[in-house]
C-alpha cells in the first residue's frame, strides 16, 4: 500500500515485543486449519471462517484483496472529497494525501491494541470530514456558502420544515431518518476500512515501511517543487485543510458574536426625538413589501429575464397611467438562497445581519428598526402582514408592529401552493379588506412579506379576477392543474423557468393591487430579500436584489433624486448598488430625520 504509508523503519530484531507481534500476526494469517475429517466441527465464527479460507484458498485471497482495495478507495476518497458538487470530478482524486501517509506511519509504529484504537479514531475522523463536506455541498448548492458548525445547526429544523411543506411530512421524516442512518453507515464503513488497512500494514511491515518511505518522499518532492496534475497539486492536504477551515470558521464566528453585540448597541438614530423622525412622510400610507427570492438574476439571467423584464416594463406603464411613478436601484443582501428573515432584519435595522446568531442578538435588544421609527413618532399605526408565519413570532415587538396578521388571520380557505400558505394576490386583497381599506385616525405603515415566489416554485398560482378571490377557494383548480414540486426542484432549467414565472406573478399581484387601491398618499417600497438558490441564480452570482420606491406625490421621489436610481421598476445594470444595511439610514435621512446617536 505505497499510497497509504510514510517514513518508518521495520522493527529491529532486538526490539521488545516486535518479533513476537510479527510472528503472531503471520501465524494468524497463514496457520493451516485441520480438515473437517481430522478436526472437530468449528464452534466459533472465527473458526468457521478459517475453515472456509482453508477449503477455498483462491476465493479467500481474492476476497481479502478486494476488501483491502475497497477500504483503501474509501479512505482515499474521503480524504480527497471536494466540498462542492461541481468540483466532484475524477481528476480531483488523482492526488497523494498527506493524511494517508501520516496515518500509515502511525499504524506501523503502534503496538496491536493502541493501533486498533488509533484506527477507530481515524475512521471517526474520516466520518466527520465526510459529513462536513456533504453539508458544505448542500449549503453551497442552496445558500451559496459553506456550512458553519457554530451557526447553522439551528437551520436544520427549518430545512426539515421546508421539506415537509414542500414534499410532505412522510418525505421529511424519511429524509431526517435517512440522514441519521447515512451518518451512522458512513461511520461504520470508515471505521471498518481503517481497521482493515491497519491490519494489512501490520502484517506486511517491511513492504509497508518501504512504501511509506517512497510515498513520503514523493509527497515532499511534489510539495517542494509545486508539481501539479490536472490543474491541482499532486501533494494534497485536502482533509486537514477542510477541517482547519471549519475550525477557523467556528472560532471567527464566536469572536464575531461578541463584536456584533457591541455594534448593535450603537445606533445613529437611537436617541432621535419622535418629532424629528420621518417628518417629510407625515400623512402618507407607507408600505414596505418584500418579494421572496426576488434577486438580480430574475432581471439579468437569459432564461428568466425576458419574461420578468416584460412584466416590469408593462407594470411601469400601467402604474404611470394611474399616476404612479417609480425609482429603482440595487441592494446587496446579507443572505443568499434562503434565510429570508436575515434580509428583512438587515434592511429594517441598518445592521449587517448575515447569520442566525446575529439575528438572535439584535432581536433580543432594542435597536431602532425602520418600522419601529414610524411607530415611535406616534403619527402612524403599524401593522405586519406575514402569510408565511404559522407559529408564534416574538420578533413582532422588535419590529415595532401594533398588530400582526399571520397565515391564520387572513381568512384564507384555499389550497397551499407548496411552501406558500396562500397566493400573493389573495394576501394583498385580504390586507386591503382587513387593514388598508378601513378608516382610521392615523395613516398606516405596513410591513408586508409576499411568499408565492418561494422555492420550489411549483405549483404556482395564477392571477384571477380581483372580485373573484372570495375566501381563496377559487385557487383549488389552479393548484390541482399546477406542476409537481418534485418534478421542478430536481430540474435546473425548469426551476429557472418556474422561478421567473413566480416573480412575474408576485410583481403583477403587487402592482395591480397598487393600481386598484393606491391613493395620492400611498408610498410603496418593495424589494427582494435575497437571490434564489445557487442552482437557479448561477454559480458566483451576486447577492444583489432590486429595490423600488413608488408614489404619486412627486415630492416623495424628489427626496431621493440624489440617489441616482433608475426611473421605472427595472433598475439599470449600472444603477447604484448599496449594502442592504445602508438602506435604513439613507431612507431616514432622505425623509427629514435628524441623527441623534445612542450607545457605542
Amino acid at each position: 500500500m505505497p499510497v497509504f504509508t510514510r517514513f518508518s523503519r521495520p522493527p529491529q530484531p532486538g526490539t521488545p515485543g516486535a518479533e513476537a507481534e510479527t510472528e503472531r500476526d503471520a501465524r494468524e494469517e497463514s496457520e493451516p486449519v485441520p480438515a473437517e475429517a481430522d478436526a472437530p466441527a468449528p464452534r466459533s465464527r472465527l473458526a468457521r471462517l478459517r475453515a472456509w479460507r482453508t477449503r477455498h484458498t483462491r476465493a479467500a485471497r481474492a476476497l481479502r484483496l478486494t476488501t483491502t482495495v475497497l477500504a483503501a478507495v474509501l479512505v482515499l476518497g474521503a480524504l480527497l472529497l471536494p466540498n462542492t458538487l461541481p468540483a466532484v470530478e475524477p481528476d480531483r482524486f488523482a492526488r497523494i494525501p498527506a493524511e494517508a501517509v501520516i496515518g500509515a506511519v502511525v499504524m506501523l509504529v503502534l503496538p496491536r491494541r493502541p493501533r486498533l484504537v488509533a484506527a477507530v479514531l481515524y475512521g471517526l475522523g474520516l466520518t466527520a470530514l465526510t459529513t462536513v463536506n456533504l453539508l458544505d455541498m448542500g449549503f453551497n448548492e442552496y445558500l451559496g456558502r459553506g456550512f458553519n458548525a457554530a451557526l447553522d445547526w439551528d437551520l436544520l429544523p427549518d430545512a426539515q420544515a421546508y421539506v415537509e411543506d414542500t414534499l410532505g411530512g412522510g418525505v421529511a421524516t424519511a429524509a431526517a431518518v435517512g440522514a441519521v442512518v447515512l451518518v451512522l453507515l458512513v461511520a461504520a464503513v470508515m471505521v471498518a476500512a481503517t481497521i482493515r488497512l491497519a491490519g494489512v500494514l501490520s502484517r506486511h511491515r517491511v513492504r509497508a515501511t518501504k512504501g511509506a518511505l517512497l510515498a513520503g518522499t514523493v509527497w515532499v518532492t511534489c510539495a517542494a517543487l509545486g508539481l501539479t496534475l490536472f490543474g491541482g497539486p499532486i501533494a494534497s492536504e485536502r482533509g486537514a485543510g477542510a477541517l482547519r477551515v471549519h475550525a477557523q470558521r467556528t472560532v471567527q464566528s464566536l469572536r464575531d458574536e461578541a463584536a456584533f453585540a457591541r455594534e448593535a448597541k450603537a445606533d445613529t438614530f437611537g436617541n432621535t426625538p419622535p418629532g424629528q423622525l420621518l417628518p417629510d412622510l407625515r400623512g402618507k400610507d407607507v408600505i414596505f413589501t418584500f418579494i421572496e427570492s426576488y434577486g438580480r438574476s430574475a432581471i439579468e439571467d437569459p432564461i428568466m429575464a425576458p419574461g420578468v423584464g416584460r412584466t416590469l416594463d408593462r407594470s411601469t406603464e400601467s402604474l404611470a397611467k394611474s399616476g404612479f411613478h417609480a425609482r429603482s436601484g440595487w441592494l446587496t443582501s446579507a443572505t443568499y438562497g434562503g434565510s429570508s428573515w436575515l434580509g428583512h432584519s438587515t434592511t429594517m435595522s441598518g445592521l449587517w445581519i448575515d447569520n442566525q446568531r446575529r439575528y438572535r442578538t439584535v432581536t433580543a435588544g432594542d435597536h431602532l428598526t425602520l418600522t419601529k421609527a414610524f411607530r415611535k413618532t406616534g403619527a402612524w399605526d403599524t401593522v405586519g402582514v406575514m402569510p408565511g408565519v404559522q407559529k408564534g413570532w416574538p420578533e413582532e415587538k422588535w419590529y415595532g408592529l401594533d398588530k400582526l396578521y399571520d397565515a391564520f388571520d387572513l381568512g384564507y380557505r384555499g389550497p397551499k401552493f407548496s411552501w406558500s400558505t396562500m397566493p400573493d394576490q389573495y394576501a394583498l386583497e385580504a390586507f386591503q379588506r382587513r387593514v388598508h381599506g378601513k378608516k382610521r385616525d392615523k395613516p398606516l405603515m405596513s410591513f408586508v412579506i409576499l411568499t408565492s415566489s418561494h422555492q420550489p416554485w411549483a405549483p404556482l398560482p395564477k392571477m384571477v379576477g380581483w372580485d373573484e378571490l372570495g375566501d381563496g377557494s377559487v385557487f383549488d383548480a389552479v393548484q390541482k392543474a399546477g406542476k409537481k414540486a418534485s418534478d421542478v426542484i430536481t430540474d435546473t432549467t425548469r426551476s429557472r423557468q418556474e422561478y421567473g414565472k413566480s416573480i412575474q406573478y408576485s410583481v403583477t399581484s403587487l402592482t395591480q393591487w397598487l393600481e386598484r387601491y393606491g391613493t395620492d398618499d400611498t408610498v410603496l417600497v418593495f424589494l427582494g430579500d435575497h437571490q434564489p438558490m445557487a442552482r437557479v441564480s448561477g454559480n458566483r452570482a451576486s447577492r444583489d436584489v432590486p429595490v423600488s420606491i413608488v408614489a404619486k406625490d412627486p415630492e416623495v421621489l424628489d427626496k431621493v433624486a440624489d440617489w441616482n436610481w433608475t426611473e421605472g421598476l427595472q433598475p439599470d445594470r449600472d444603477a447604484p448598488v448599496w449594502k442592504m444595511s445602508a438602506f435604513r439610514d439613507r431612507f431616514l435621512k432622505a425623509y427629514g430625520s435628524t441623527p441623534h446617536a445612542s450607545g457605542g
